[in-house]
């Protein structure tokens, strides 16, 4: 199976930077991983509802700074704050360190690989007949720019007996070169059938993957 590589994987330190930016001695390296990994499954539990893009985790010394990339960031931030500081508080109380979160808007989110896979399980376990949302999403990417789309989904489609796997690509998506701007992104949606598994690649124009103010950023709470 050597042709199933992972887009993201496949191009970090060449055009996608880590998710988790961190320096560790080596008997402290497993704690500090396990410890990132509390903390994204912490983020996606308390923001199920927030279309959570990415999470980003660095560390300084005994500081955790946690950016949480996000389409809705009012669910996010809630009345005056009272969201993130909650979250904050929850983090810390977890990891047992002081934590800074930042709250990035992801400004196009039919844009972008994840938050597209996800709205295409939601729309399923909601019964939409899944070629209209596989086609839907696409178009929606390609209106916002995007080079070139693939969408797959595997599972028992349409409430068939049998599971099969079926993909749907506009445009062009070039796996294999590195430059590339390609974003991937995985979900799952729980239907009446079972599981359905939902990728997404979109490949971006370069300068749109460059270009400044893409994203908002809000104040964060220290």
């Amino acid at each position: 199976m050597g042709q199933k590589v992972n887009p993201i994987g496949f191009r970090t330190t060449v055009s996608k930077e880590w998710k988790s930016r961190w320096f560790a001695e080596r008997k402290e390296f497993g704690d500090l991983l396990n410890e990132d990994l509390v903390i994204r499954d912490l983020v996606r539990a308390r923001l199920k509802d927030a279309a959570v893009a990415d999470i980003v985790i660095e560390r300084y010394a005994q500081r955790v700074r946690v950016t949480v990339y996000t389409a809705r960031p009012g669910v996010v931030i809630g009345r005056k704050g009272e969201g993130i500081d909650k979250l904050r508080e929850e983090l810390s109380a977890k990891t047992g360190k002081e934590v800074y979160v930042e709250i990035k808007e992801v400004r196009n989110p039919d844009a972008n690989a994840q938050l597209v896979a996800e709205n295409i399980a939601l729309q399923l376990e909601r019964r939409v007949a899944f070629r209209r949302a596989m086609k839907r999403a696409l178009q929606l990417a390609m209106d916002m720019g995007a080079l070139g789309v693939r969408v797959q989904a595997c599972g028992r489609l349409g409430g068939a007996e049998l599971a099969r796997t079926e993909h749907y690509m506009v445009g062009k998506v070039p796996l294999q070169t590195l430059r590339a701007d390609v974003q991937y992104g995985f979900a799952e949606a729980n239907t009446m059938a079972g599981k359905i598994g939902i990728k997404c690649w979109i490949c971006q124009k370069p300068e749109e993957a460059k270009t400044p103010g893409k994203e908002r950023t809000y104040a964060p709470h220290a």
